[in-house]
């Protein structure tokens, strides 16, 4: 569909993407766009590939310096043409299911509805995650140009849309770590941004909570949240998020040590 609409020089249907060095992963998501109008890609400096596989996908390249996850999206969807815009992450993958649903859905829709909420199926350590509080991880991500904005801070994310709101059925597939290494890595990067966009520096009882809370996260995850269903994914997962919630509390504590405002590489 992309480059097609000769009728209406106005794009039915825009993706925006943010990238840093998805050299490894995005041509996958680019595969799957075919019903797109229009692919606009917001760079923040990759030192690999990206740009030059988005490029030869058909997709136009914008570079914009960083400037957190919420400004980042934002900019990426407004520099778009279209009537609706798909908000996607370079590790996730548009189906064929959900494609020919997201097309029917914006060519049917209601005047009065400004956006659509599609769930989200995660595969790591070879499976797709179905519990644990993973799925069905519901995210706004279709709506209509100048309906919706991107707010909140780092980590929490998310558009607000003016207008109804409904549900889509079929997901998006969120390959979401490409290994163990990788979501420690995410957890330490991550676990920095909170502590650092949180409130001043916690105290030594702060840490001893922390444990009392991963703890209570490790039960939530595994089995309130049926993560050990998953098998060994899930508890890997339900330890690396408990770890995540102690390390949240131990680098807030960090942040009152001397020469502790580097942030990881």
């Amino acid at each position: 569909m992309m480059g097609e609409n000769p009728e209406n020089p106005k794009p039915l249907l825009s993706v925006a993407i943010i990238t840093l060095n998805e050299a490894d992963r995005i041509p996958r998501l680019l595969a799957g766009l075919d019903m797109a109008d229009e692919i606009v890609v917001v760079d923040s400096g990759s030192s690999d590939d990206t740009a030059k596989i988005c490029e030869a996908a058909g997709a136009s390249v914008i570079y914009h310096d960083w400037m957190g996850y919420p400004a980042q999206k934002q900019f990426a969807m407004e520099s778009t043409r279209g009537e609706w815009i798909l908000n996607l992450d370079a590790d996730e993958v548009v189906s064929k299911e959900s494609s020919e649903e997201i097309l029917n859905a914006i060519r049917t829709v209601e005047p009065d509805v400004n956006g659509f909420s599609l769930p989200r199926l995660s595969r790591y350590l070879n499976r797709w995650i179905k519990h644990g509080g993973w799925y069905p991880d519901r995210k706004v991500r279709l709506i209509r140009k100048d309906c919706g904005h991107w707010t909140g801070q780092d980590l929490h994310e998310k558009i607000e849309v003016s207008g109804k709101i409904k549900e889509l059925k079929h997901p998006l597939l969120h390959y979401v770590y490409r290994d163990i290494s990788d979501q420690l890595k995410t957890i330490d990067r991550f676990s920095f941004i909170a502590a650092k966009s949180g409130p001043g520096p916690a105290s030594g009882a702060y840490v001893v909570w922390g444990l009392v809370h991963a703890f209570g996260k490790f039960l939530e995850c595994a089995v309130w949240k049926l993560g050990l269903l998953d098998g060994i994914p899930g508890l890997i997962i339900a330890v690396n998020s408990a770890f995540y919630v102690f390390l949240k509390h131990a680098r807030a504590w960090e942040k009152g040590l001397p020469g502790s405002d580097n942030p990881p590489d």
